[in-house]
């Protein structure tokens, strides 16, 4: 087996570096727009003559990422005589990151420090680990993290520098850089330096006295024999400007234990995006790279096409742009603002005559609760579109028609049952048409849910994404006509010229969206059944359930929050009086220092850069033997309670409905599970003891109480479906306690003789190995010795061999097709399945496991909500029930239901939920009342 130092080296290339480089050294191109690619172009040639030159090397392109560094702390005047970025130069930041990512190449930009850190991190552990490799710069500074390792090169200038290159070139040695740069100062970096200190004089010194600044300021005395020119008086100048030079040392020298996301062995050099490039290059106007893309239909590297989500040409991801989709930037549009009533009029005909159209609201909120309608894009067929301004205010803006009577005019059309609706993530135009009294109806069709059908993981769904993705058109997007940050514009105050196209746009790409997934997903498998039987019936369901919102009990939380806070301060003074010390519980350094340096506590599992970790699941593992740990564990978790939830939730009241509005988002989670946000309901912990006293704020409005409804052990049932194991089926239809059942089996006893913590022990067996677990993890997790957990995940296939049976079978399923589905026909895919990354592959296998399981708790939990809805507004609208859904966490469902109506809620609902799955074990719901959230769980 060949060493790592034989590996192809790693190459670490300075994006920054470079482009500020090309930018001045190369011609100002632009496109015929006026957009400048000069710095672009040069980059990228670069990066892909490194990529022909080391075809086999890791890579990471590292760039400055926005905002002031530790070295602005340190010294305020830290390159504070540069001047301010180019705007021709900045506007070329982004295109260039766009083009690194669809060259397949890792970019790094980490904040707090520069891209000389990182790369000097990531070039001192690739020195730990034995591995070569190359920093490709034109930065000098950077000479001083050469070693035996380490080679410095200069794609520009084609100079290769290693130790014995960085001393001719430099006169010193690599290890002396520091000390060299520190003596003299960097004018373009503003550091201080020693005055009167130039080159010459600083090699003399360093070479005089065989040191570097430690070995000068130990023998200044010395320093006046050496013999060049002003040495005589050169120890006194030293001496005044000692605190100068060692600031500048420390300004100087390049960062190497930074914090990274990624180590070496995440770095790589993946298949080039060809579907991106063809975009970037069409947009920079770089023809002879689109030409060569074009004419040799591959990748830049000569490598095959790789849809968009790295699956098979067949998986159901992104795939080549068609001939249609990719004239779409070029080809003519009418695109029409609506300012006459006569034109407006002549649409509602148009409208009225068709059997389904797409429509657009452009607002100025995402806040469905608060955003107010500005205009309204509509679209019948692509290539033509209409954008019908109703609000923007800005100075000089121009008459356009009265909101009022537009929608009282559109009302009709929107509320036709026998008229379609075509949209991207429809259910936020459906909100807020609800707050002007439309209730839109008719059959419903998202882009974003087709493409979240077609494949949850191939790319975002956004529409900008999806454009590019699957038509191969850039967008405009919302900041390219409305600015960013604190300047950034609402629709309003967007200028009409530029409002129009964008509006129709929208609605244009929609459509075209919609006649590409179409078709792709009615011809896969059981897609089309899965959309439109699950995703597009719940759109109403969540509006329904988003603007009914629930009561929060604001003093409650009030309360809490100043519990927490005080329970906060007490933990802060247990850790500094267990540490010995104050520090910053929040800072993992000063905490490793004190649990690993101070306390010689073992070291669990270390960072990527060779750190010890303190990550959340260490000190987890260290708090069940180590008091420190322990109580840091119980701050962190209080102090995201305080933040996340009491400090928060108040802030989110709604002043007119006096309740929370959280957004269900449907096209997030690879599985088909529902995420939230604005609050995030997912994450309230619930066996915790403030966990459940900030489910005690969730309420019920007076003369109602709170019902939750939840599924049992649901996807321990459907791994009895999916595995037609015997002994799991015989358990689940007996109704026997399935964790005292596997506790029975594995050790060995009689049910009723089944321990406490044998039955623990069980439970953690079950959802362990659901979830892929290892003997390994499960040790860990249990406490014993990996022997003894092998023995019982053995011990555990013996008893149910079904379960082994099934999940040998959905590996090699899945790494045949590249996809699992679920009961319903929902389709996961598991790009790596067939990683060649052994870590990787071994994920991906537990993904395959995991995924039917949760993927069908999430067809089950969403078939319910439908069903549910359903009965609800039917006996809502007779007049029988007063109950609404307020929220949806996991696999429980909350309601607020009038108090005299909820045990008959309670049977009727149960019998609903369970009802939702056609599985070969029963569903059981375990529903219980409350004045609160807490109380009904």
């Amino acid at each position: 087996m060949p060493s790592k130092a034989a590996a192809a080296p790693i190459v670490l290339v300075d994006g920054s570096a470079y482009l500020y480089r090309a930018f001045h050294a190369l011609p100002p191109l632009s496109t015929s727009s006026g957009q400048p690619t000069g710095a672009v172009r040069g980059v990228v040639a670069m990066l892909k003559s490194l990529i022909k030159q080391y075809p086999d090397s890791p890579m990471a392109v590292v760039f400055d990422a926005k905002g002031k560094t530790f070295r602005d702390e340190l010294y305020e005047q830290y390159k504070a005589h540069r001047p301010p970025m180019p705007d021709d130069l900045r506007e070329q930041i982004q295109p260039l990151h766009d083009c690194v990512r669809a060259l397949g190449l890792p970019l790094l930009a980490i904040e707090g420090v520069e891209a000389d850190d990182v790369i000097g991190t990531l070039a001192r552990q690739a020195t730990e680990a034995g591995r070569d490799a190359i920093i490709s710069t034109g930065d000098k500074d950077m000479a001083q993290l050469v070693n035996q390792h380490i080679t410095m090169v200069n794609t520009m200038k084609n100079e290769t520098l290693d130790v014995a290159g960085v001393e001719q070139k430099f006169g010193i040695p690599p290890h002396l850089i520091i000390d060299y740069l520190a003596l003299m100062g960097d004018s373009v970096d503003n550091i201080p330096g020693v005055p009167g200190v130039g080159q010459k004089t600083a090699l003399a010194l360093l070479n005089g006295i065989g040191g570097g600044l430690d070995a000068i300021y130990a023998d200044l005395d010395r320093v006046a024999t050496l013999g060049f020119r002003g040495a005589k008086s050169m120890p006194k100048k030293l001496e005044e400007h000692r605190e100068q030079a060692f600031l500048s040392y420390k300004l100087a020298t390049i960062k190497v234990d930074c914090e990274l996301p990624v180590g070496l062995d995440e770095l790589g050099l993946a298949a080039p995006d060809r579907e991106a490039l063809l975009e970037l290059y069409r947009r920079l106007e770089f023809k002879g790279w689109l030409a060569e893309l074009l004419d040799a239909g591959e990748g830049e590297q000569g490598t095959p096409d790789v849809p968009v989500g790295e699956g098979s040409a067949d998986d159901g991801a992104g795939d080549t742009v068609d001939s249609e989709a990719s004239a779409l930037a070029s080809e003519h549009h009418e695109y029409t603002a609506v300012l006459e009533r006569e034109v407006f009029d002549a649409w509602l005909e148009r409208l009225k005559a068709t059997s389904e159209f797409c429509f657009d609201l452009e607002t100025t909120s995402l806040n469905y609760m608060e955003a107010e309608i500005v205009g309204i894009g509509l679209a019948i067929v692509p290539g033509e579109a209409i954008y019908i301004p109703v609000a923007h205010d800005y100075l000089d803006a121009p008459a356009q028609l009265d909101r009022h009577e537009v929608l009282t005019a559109l009302k009709p059309l929107l509320e036709d049952a026998s008229i379609g609706k075509i949209g991207q993530n429809l259910k936020y135009d459906i909100e807020v048409l609800a707050r002007y009294d439309i209730a839109v109806n008719g059959a419903l069709t998202d882009t974003m849910l087709e493409s979240y059908v077609l494949n949850s993981t191939a790319t975002r769904h956004d529409m900008d994404s999806l454009a590019l993705a699957y038509l191969g058109h850039k967008t405009t997007s919302f900041t390219d006509i409305a600015g960013k940050g604190a300047k950034q514009l609402t629709f309003n105050q967007v200028a009409l010229e530029q409002a129009m196209p964008y509006a129709c746009e929208d609605v244009d790409v929609t459509l075209r969206l919609h006649a590409h997934l179409r078709p792709r997903i009615d011809n896969e498998g059981r897609l089309g059944e899965v959309l439109d039987t699950l995703e597009l019936p719940l759109i109403p369901v969540l509006t329904r359930m988003e603007r009914t919102g629930v009561r929060i009990d604001t003093q409650q939380l009030g309360e809490l929050s100043r519990e927490l806070d005080e329970r906060i301060r007490v933990l802060e003074r247990d850790a500094f009086e267990l540490a010995g010390r104050e520090f910053n519980l929040g800072s993992p350094k000063q905490l490793g220092e004190i649990l690993f340096e101070e306390q010689k506590i073992p070291v669990l599992k270390k960072t990527p850069k060779g750190a010890p970790s303190t990550a959340e699941a260490v000190l987890e593992e260290l708090a069940l033997d180590y008091p420190l740990p322990k109580v840091i564990m119980e701050h962190r978790g209080l102090t995201k309670l305080k933040s996340t939830y009491t400090d928060k939730l108040p802030q989110l009241l709604d002043p007119i409905s006096g309740r929370i509005h959280t957004s269900y988002h449907q096209a997030v989670t690879a599985t088909g599970r529902l995420s939230s946000s604005d609050p995030n309901l997912q994450n309230i912990p619930v066996r915790t003891e403030q966990g459940r006293k900030i489910r005690r704020a969730f309420t019920a409005a007076p003369g109602y109480r709170i019902v939750a409804a939840d599924y049992s052990q649901i996807e321990l049932r459907i791994m009895a479906h999916l595995s037609g194991d015997k002994g799991l089926l015989d358990a689940f239809a007996h109704d026997r306690d399935i964790h005292t059942a596997t506790a029975a089996e594995v050790f060995g006893t009689a049910p009723e003789k089944v321990s406490n913590d044998q039955r623990r022990s069980a439970k953690a067996i079950n959802f362990g190995l659901i979830y892929g677990m290892s003997a390994w993890g499960l040790a860990k997790q249990l406490r014993v010795e990996a022997k003894q957990a092998k023995i019982y995940i053995e011990r555990y296939f013996e008893r149910y061999p079904g379960v082994a049976r099934f999940m040998d079978a959905i590996r090699a399923q899945a790494a045949e097709d590249g996809y699992v589905e679920t009961v319903f026909g929902r389709r996961l895919y598991v790009p790596e399945i067939n990683s060649r990354n052994h870590a990787r592959r071994q994920a991906a296998e537990r993904t395959a496991i995991n995924a039917p399981m949760q993927g069908t708790a999430a067809d089950i939990i969403k078939r319910a909500m439908i069903q549910v809805d359903a009965w609800l507004q039917a006996k809502r609208r007779s007049g029988e029930l007063d109950a609404l859904m307020v929220m949806q966490v996991h696999d429980e469902l909350v309601f607020e239901v009038k108090t005299e109506q909820v045990d008959s809620f309670i049977q009727e609902v149960k019998q609903r939920m369970q009802a939702a799955g056609n599985l070969d074990v029963p569903l059981i719901v375990e529903a219980n009342v409350g004045d609160n959230w807490d109380e009904a769980h």
